[in-house]
């Protein structure tokens, strides 16, 4: 099953398999129904998750009914649980929507919820991050998740979302990060495909960065708060819901 699910992402293009996974996803929920690891998003059990990755592939985390990943479960549970997100009224601005999250947000009649991608098929307004549409000061909260990896200059992106979050709102920003790493790494001259995946964990990766992200984040102005959730729940919370233990979730704010 690696194995395929390897090829599939590797071979058939992203749009695409947005598509597709409206398909897959009752199949899949029905054929691993269980009750040892639980999707908190939809609070649906399973007797295990499914395998993900580009490059190297992770076991057991990609979850069959929402098709979330370690990544959206801990934002998930911080919004529940850290925040007032599902409860006070808020203008929300979502680049690249992920299906885990789409409908439950646009659901959310106290959010004025926009989402915005170039290519994406859940995206309201199709738009390029390094040079957004909207006004000044327009978002109070703004989820721009694993996106800024793919940016050839994620400095402009950084600065356009600060540009358009709320003095007082903030910005959720996670990317694929080596917190064994200090400095962030590039390399343009890398250009076969297999490499790339290998070394970045994702073809379409331009960079790993490391843990001068967070400096580079307060370098355009937020104030960032490093929030190791993971160390926050319970053990048994993390292997419940199928986390990353040490993820650490950049949480930031616009004075």
């Amino acid at each position: 099953m690696k194995k395929l699910f390897k090829f599939i992402l590797n071979t058939i293009p992203r749009p695409l398999l947005i598509r597709l996974s409206y398909i897959a996803r009752p199949i899949l929920s029905l054929f691993l129904r269980g009750n040892t690891y639980t999707d908190p998003i939809d609070g649906k059990s399973f007797s295990r998750f499914l395998p993900y990755g580009y490059g190297k592939q992770r076991d057991n985390v990609l979850s069959p009914s929402t098709l979330s990943l370690e990544r959206h479960r801990l934002l998930w549970l911080f919004l529940t649980n850290e925040t007032e997100f599902f409860t006070t009224p808020t203008k929300v601005l979502h680049f690249a929507p992920e299906q885990a999250f789409y409908k439950r947000f646009r659901n959310l009649k106290h959010l004025d919820y926009t989402t915005t991608d170039l290519n994406s098929p859940l995206a309201d307004v199709k738009a390029d991050i390094c040079n957004l549409p909207f006004t000044d000061n327009e978002y109070d909260i703004i989820f721009c998740n694993h996106v800024l990896e793919h940016i050839p200059d994620d400095t402009k992106a950084i600065q356009e979302i600060f540009r358009v979050l709320k003095p007082g709102g903030m910005a959720i920003l996670q990317i694929p990060q080596d917190l064994n790493r200090d400095v962030t790494f590039e390399d343009n001259s890398i250009t076969d495909s297999q490499e790339r995946a290998r070394i970045f964990g994702q073809y379409d990766h331009v960079r790993v960065y490391g843990r001068d992200y967070f400096e580079k984040l307060r370098s355009i102005g937020f104030k960032v708060d490093e929030v190791d959730y993971t160390n926050i729940l319970s053990k048994e919370c993390v292997t419940k819901y199928c986390l990353a233990p040490g993820e650490i979730l950049p949480v930031c704010y616009k004075s």
